[in-house]
């Protein structure tokens, strides 16, 4: 049964859903600290309970559960704007005012609910007051606590209603003070309250705030702090983001004259190779000569020798000018010797000045020539 209370106890003085489960998880937590804080922290359930005996009214503090009495006042009171105050210190001018009323001035049901009409218990009840009651809706003050959870998860709901005329002739006698209350509950016969609220939303006066002002002015301190935190964090990643972009600007420089020196890095190595591939793949200017040398025939001057790229130019004077074709046929270094133009006769000398040109020979093809020729008696 213990079980069934806990969630009772909380639908019942703290409303229902989250509210109600932060309200006791909220009371847990302050239960926890030590005593000497609770009364830090307790204000928020700190009342001015107001309650008539006979022909006086009586002011109480009701602290952390337990009440302390303030004042005693002789009825009825003055028709001021706020006569309570008067006699009240400044802390506990401030306090939510709850009148107590005795519940025999009213009526009380039990009604058992489904489950789900717990999260809007006051609205429910709304429907329950012409049917349990003699009361119009209109006439009445009502509301309701859950007495007890049952196992199939019903609800049992004590309903309590006050007569309107009842509200209205005490506050004759507190002299208007009614429109200053936050609740109206009402006691049993052992001076025990009910827990409930009596007065509709509407009517329940909202004591003023005195952190109102305070809570408000940290609130726009933290606003402008988050704002100038979020400012401060932009201009920091825009910054970051121009060092970046700076950064990145000065390495694509730096790449581009990298890239450019490599590039003719490789012009060079390529153009190196390929001179000494052209060097290496045909004979040499000295090969060249010391072949002309052993071919050319007695009586043969040369007066220039010239080679421009693969062709070799011979110009000179001979008395065997005819026959030097025949003579240089054959070399390796060479291919085609053939004369260019026409003989002619030195006066001086009695040569015949010749012009004759011939094809370098590549090292690939003076390898090929004598394959090819070797395999010439084959065929």
């Amino acid at each position: 049964m213990s079980a069934a209370v806990t969630p009772a106890s909380m639908l019942d003085r703290s409303g229902s859903g989250l509210r109600g489960f932060l309200a006791w998880w909220g009371r847990g937590l302050a239960a926890c600290l030590p005593p000497r804080l609770r009364p830090l922290l307790a204000t928020a359930g700190d009342r001015l309970l107001l309650q008539i005996h006979g022909e006086e009214l009586h002011l109480q503090h009701r602290h952390d559960g337990r009440r302390r009495e303030l004042a005693s006042l002789p009825l009825p009171l003055p028709a001021a704007e706020d006569s309570l105050g008067r006699v009240l210190r400044e802390k506990a001018r401030e306090l939510p005012r709850w009148l107590l009323m005795p519940a025999s001035l009213g009526l009380r049901r039990n009604l058992l609910l489904p489950a789900a009409a717990g999260e809007r218990l006051r609205e429910v009840l709304t429907f329950e007051i012409e049917r349990q009651t003699p009361f119009a809706v209109a006439d009445v003050l009502y509301d309701g606590h859950v007495l007890d959870v049952r196992e199939d998860g019903q609800l049992l709901v004590e309903l309590v209603v006050l007569p309107r005329r009842q509200l209205d002739a005490i506050d004759a006698r507190l002299g208007g003070q009614a429109a200053r209350l936050a609740g109206l509950d009402v006691v049993d016969v052992d001076g025990q309250a009910l827990g409930v609220n009596l007065l509709p939303p509407a009517q329940r006066h909202a004591p003023r705030d005195p952190w109102r002002r305070w809570n408000l002015a940290l609130l726009a301190v933290a606003l402008l702090a988050l704002f100038a935190g979020m400012a401060q964090l932009l201009d920091n990643r825009s910054a970051a983001a121009t060092s970046l972009q700076a950064g990145m600007s000065a390495r694509e420089v730096q790449a581009r004259a990298i890239n450019l020196q490599r590039q003719r890095l490789v012009d060079a190595v390529e153009g190196g190779a390929y001179l000494r591939e052209q060097r290496n793949g045909r004979a040499s200017s000295v090969e060249v000569m010391d072949a002309l040398a052993q071919r050319l025939p007695e009586g043969t001057y040369l007066e220039k020798l010239a080679i421009d790229g693969d062709q070799l130019t011979l110009i000179g004077l001979s008395n065997q000018a005819a026959a030097l074709v025949g003579k240089l046929e054959g070399a390796p270094q060479w291919a085609s010797p053939a004369l260019s133009g026409a003989l002619q006769q030195d006066p001086r000398t009695r040569m015949d000045r010749f012009t004759l040109v011939a094809q370098l020979v590549h090292a690939g093809r003076a390898n090929a020539a004598p394959a090819s020729g070797q395999q010439e008696p084959g065929r």
